[in-house]
Order: structure tokens, then sequence, then C-alpha cells
């Protein structure tokens, strides 16, 4: 596995603008209140050509008895934990404060190679540094992160720290987990990981970041996205949550597969639809994971009632696969990751080039094409050149004379052929050009 560099320190000191920096790219939402940075966030990076997943933590305030700081005061321990190095970030503006001793304290207990940061030291001087040498880890780094200087020196100091031995990436599938606030998201996290690894809290929103986490299970990896609630838009009020939500659309996007996170006590609402929308979209394959199934009462027909409520309103994508759960229980947790490896591989499926033509062309014998304004559309042949989502070409004499209905019809036929169930599949008309 790849060595990890933690980043700690009390709030507001400018660990997440440092992530950014090393990430490339704003990854962890940076706001000038304390205790943005909730879960730990992850990337990873490079650094003189080594390699390692790097780590922010929200803000550590050991002696606070808010219930929200003692999680985050959890999760950033969680992070010492399992680090190979540790930045323990200060700010050159604010000095020394009791709460960097406290911190300090703490690092000393966890025995960990520590790189000490004194940030936001815009003209260096050296009588700047001089008081954090008391906290006895050692030389202090000067540090610009909102100016990305020193940054270089931080990572030579912190890689020089990594443990001996060859390092490696392992391929993982990648699924995000996404749904409306307070759906269970997180509980589902932490119960396919076996531990506290997100923030679980009964207060909507809790999570803000999209957080990745990679686990093994058997002989097979995985990369697992916990992401922040996706409000309706009137409802997204504050900029950090805003972000958020933004960060939750993007772990969509470089995600293998979505679990779509539903509370059934409360049934499919609008909002749930629009997110699925969303990722049917986005061509991702999915599961819809209908949570809290522990909270209905049931009879023999339960299932097959939400079931006929959820081909109603996802009419729009019928292929639908789905789960009813309790994260709270466990009760059918254990098939999660086995139907999210089933739809991966279906969206991964390739029809054979003969045998697709030969069930297209049967399909246009039995139902010719609408014609339009004396036209017929004229099919030459059909391809699939891509999957992630399967996709099939048309060529045809004009495009235009594709009719959706038609085009519905087409689908149906190759879905009737081939399991693409859980994932959407693309069907693009193109004109034959001479040649071709």
């Amino acid at each position: 596995m790849l060595p990890t560099i933690a980043i700690v320190g009390r709030p507001n000191v400018g660990k997440s603008t440092f992530f950014n920096k090393v990430a490339g790219r704003r990854i962890s939402i940076t706001d000038n209140r304390p205790g943005v940075t909730r879960d730990r966030v992850t990337v990873q990076a490079e650094w003189r050509g080594k390699p390692f997943t790097l780590v922010d933590t929200g803000g550590i305030e050991l002696k606070s008895e808010d219930t929200m700081w003692k999680h985050i005061a959890l999760q950033a321990s969680l992070a010492v934990d399992t680090a190979d190095v540790i930045l323990f970030f200060t700010d050159a503006r604010e000095g020394l404060t009791s709460s960097d001793s406290d911190v300090a304290d703490f690092l000393r207990r966890s025995k960990k190679p520590v790189v000490l940061v004194v940030n936001k030291v815009d003209d260096y001087a050296p009588e700047k540094l001089a008081e954090f040498w008391a906290i006895g880890l050692g030389e202090p780094h000067a540090v610009s992160a909102e100016h990305s200087r020193g940054i270089g020196d931080v990572l030579d100091a912190a890689v020089a720290q990594f443990p001996k031995g060859d390092v490696f990436e392992e391929n993982s599938l990648k699924i995000a987990v996404v749904g409306k606030p307070n759906a269970g998201k997180s509980s589902i996290v932490n119960r396919l990981l076996g531990s506290e690894r997100t923030i679980v809290t009964p207060i909507a929103g809790t999570t803000r970041d999209a957080i990745d986490t990679r686990f093994t299970r058997g002989e097979k990896a995985y990369t697992i996205i916990d992401t922040a609630g996706i409000r309706r838009k009137r409802s997204v009020e504050d900029d950090v949550e805003y972000y958020s939500v933004l960060r939750a659309f993007d772990a969509v996007n470089r995600a293998d597969v979505c679990l779509l996170v539903v509370d059934s006590s409360e049934g499919l609402t609008e909002q749930d639809v629009r997110i699925i929308g969303y990722v049917h979209e986005q061509g991702k394959p999915s599961v819809v994971v209908m949570n809290k199934w522990d909270l209905i009462e049931k009879d023999t027909n339960t299932i097959q009632s939400f079931e006929k409520k959820l081909k109603e309103d996802l009419k729009f994508m019928d292929y639908y696969k789905s789960v009813y759960i309790s994260a709270k229980t466990g009760q059918r947790m254990d098939k999660l990751l086995s139907l999210a490896e089933e739809v991966y591989a279906h969206a991964g499926f390739r029809a054979p080039t003969g045998t697709l033509n030969d069930l297209i062309i049967d399909a246009m014998r039995i139902s010719e094409p609408p014609s339009y304004l004396g036209r017929r559309m004229k099919l030459y042949y059909v391809s699939q050149p891509s999957v992630h989502p399967p996709t099939f070409v048309f060529m045809v004499n004009d495009e235009k004379l594709m009719h959706f209905s038609y085009e519905r019809y087409l689908e149906n036929v190759i879905r009737g052929a081939y399991d693409f169930s859980g994932t959407p599949i693309r069907i693009i008309a193109r004109a034959k050009k001479e040649g071709e």
C-alpha cells in the first residue's frame, strides 16, 4: 500500500489550503470558519517520484465538549493512527497557542514521525519561528500555503520519513454512495468498512466532503466514496454546503458504480428521482439501495408494493437494480458489493458485432421505422464502439429519421437479448458518409 501523510492541527491553520495545493486541484472545502473540514479527505499524490496518500483532517479541539468537535477529534485520531508521517500545522500569525501544545502532546503519544509546519509565514524571518521550537517536535518549517511557498521543503521532510520498501498502487472498483441528507449513506459506508470511518450523527448534512477510502474484501479491492447529502437547489443556501454538493456530483463523475441510497421510511421522493436521474445522465451503472428497511412494517407484498412505486417513478431508467437493506441491523448489507460488481460487469459487456447486427435487422423487419415526410430510416450496420456505458452506433441514411420512440424500441430489443440491467446504454444514430 502507498505510504500515508496526515495533515493535522487545530482549526483554521491552513491545512486544507495546503492539501489543495499538493493535490493540484480544489478538493477540500476551504473556508475561514473552524470546523469546515470534518471528515478525513484523501488524495493520491507524488513528490520526487515517490507516490503517497495525503489525508486532510478537521481541526482538533481536544478540550471541547461539543459533540461535533469530539467527532472531528476522533476522525483526526484515526487519521494519525493510520498515517506513516504527520504534518503538524500551526499558524505564524496567531503564534503558539495552548491548543497547539495540546495537539503536540497528543502527537507525541502517537510515536509517529512528525514534521512541524508553521503556516502563513508571508515574509520569512527566523524570529517568527523561534517560539515554535518550544513544542519539542524538531525544526519548524516555514510555509505560506496560500502563496505556495515552502511546500516543497515540507514534502522533502515528509517523504524522507517514509517506511523503507516498495510501494504500489492497486486497481480498485470506485463506488460512490450518493443520496439525500440523512438517508444513511455514512452508516452504509461504516458498515461496509467495519469501522467508524466517517462521522455518523442524526444531524442531516454531517458529511460535507466526498471521502475516498480504499479497502479489500477477499482478493478484491474497492474504493468507497462517501458524499454529502444532495439537497434541492433552493435548500442549498450556505456556500460551504453548495461546494459540498459539487463534491458529490464530482464523486459521481469519477466513480465506476453508484449506490443510490433512499430512505425507505420516507419512500422515493422528488429529490431522490432528481439524484438518480443525474447518475443516469452521466452513464453510470448503479444500484438503488432502499435503506432503513428495518423501520418498515411488512407483510407478504411489501417489497412488491415498493417495487411497483419504483417502476412508476423510474420509468426513464427501467433497467434499475434494487436492494432493500438496513445499515443499522446489517440486513442484506452483504449483497451491496456483489451487486456493484454485477452492474459494473454489465456496463463493460461488449456484444459480438455479427450477432448484434442480426438481432437489429430482425427487429427492424418485425417493426419498421416510422416514415417522415415520405422518407424512412434505412440501416446499414450497427456497432458497439465503447463500454462504460455500453454505446451502440447505428449507421443510417439520415440520423434525423431516428425517432425517439423507435430508439426506445431498439434499446428494448438490445436489453432483451443481453443483460444490461443496472446500467444505462447509449444509442447514437449517425448518417453514413460516402466511403464508410
